[in-house]
């Protein structure tokens, strides 16, 4: 009995070792990976609701788990720098392309899109509805109507950044290195450096503009009395695309889970997945992967 128990115990220690070891690779390559992948995405993925619906659907068909880090685009592409993701599933396509071509991302695929809109009280005291995105923020320049930024380098934010240079406002520019504004740019012009969520929760209690995705905002419940002010302007038009970190940067990178992922996403069966995902009848998100 006392040399079972030894025996038992010995076992144990050097299972421990093994294990401390990082020689786990004893019991099958998936269990030694962890049968898991961390992905760095956007609030927006997460805040509508479309992880909820698409990542269980990845899971019965590939029996690998998905942990989502959502961040805005900018520090999701950070995190997939660093190699603190295994993949990135972003909306920002010029960022992505760097991303790939500094050699942080294997390769770029477009997965999906939606749109932006321009949301705001439904009153509308500066009076930018309409379909033009441009002509709605030189009046919101003009207009001390407060307006709320995400200011968290997100794809949204980046978005939006563009959309006040071609309305002749850069506030990038009117923003200096010491983080403190000028007088370049409008008076109700506000930064929460929060998520697409709390910038709409924001933007409810207090009666301010904001651009956001469709797809958050349909999700979104405490809408107070804002509305949808502008849309259908082709050039809040919003790609997705996703990444899988390289492992020649990161060698610890799960390459094979992660390209399954990439891989499913833009098959038949992650399209229709995508499609498949609505909000009261409205579809959020439309796939377009090979286009």
């Amino acid at each position: 009995m006392v040399l079972m128990a030894t025996h038992r115990l010995l076992r144990r220690a050097v299972l421990s070792l093994l294990a401390a070891a990082g020689l786990a690779a004893l019991t099958g390559p998936a269990l030694a990976q962890g049968n898991f992948i961390v992905m760095a995405s956007t609030t927006s993925t997460e805040q509508s609701g479309l992880f909820a619906h698409l990542l269980p659907a990845f899971k019965v068909a590939t029996g690998t788990d998905v942990r989502v880090v959502a961040l805005g685009t900018g520090q999701a592409l950070d995190t997939g720098r660093r190699g603190d993701a295994d993949i990135v599933f972003v909306h920002d396509q010029a960022a992505e392309e760097k991303f790939v071509a500094e050699g942080f991302g294997v390769k770029r695929l477009p997965v999906m899109y939606n749109d932006f809109v321009l949301i705001g009280p439904a009153a509308d005291p500066a009076k930018v509805r309409g379909k033009g995105i441009t002509a709605a923020l030189q009046k919101l320049a003009a207009s001390p109507a407060p307006f709320i930024s995400r200011g968290d380098k997100s794809g949204t934010h980046a978005a939006e950044l563009r959309h006040w240079k071609a309305a002749g406002t850069d506030i990038a520019a009117a923003t200096p290195a010491g983080g403190v504004p000028s007088a370049g740019r409008p008076a109700g012009y506000k930064e929460c450096g929060c998520g697409m969520g709390p910038a709409l929760n924001i933007a409810a209690s207090t009666g301010a503009y904001v651009l956001a995705d469709r797809g958050t905002w349909l999700n979104f419940r405490n809408r107070a009395d804002l509305a949808v002010l502008v849309e259908g302007d082709t050039r809040l038009f919003n790609q997705y695309g996703v990444m899988v970190v390289n492992p020649a940067k990161h060698p610890h990178v799960k390459l094979a889970l992660a390209q399954g992922f990439a891989d499913w996403v833009v098959s038949p069966a992650g399209q229709a997945s995508i499609a498949g995902y609505k909000i009261g009848g409205e579809q959020l998100f439309f796939p377009n992967a090979g286009k």
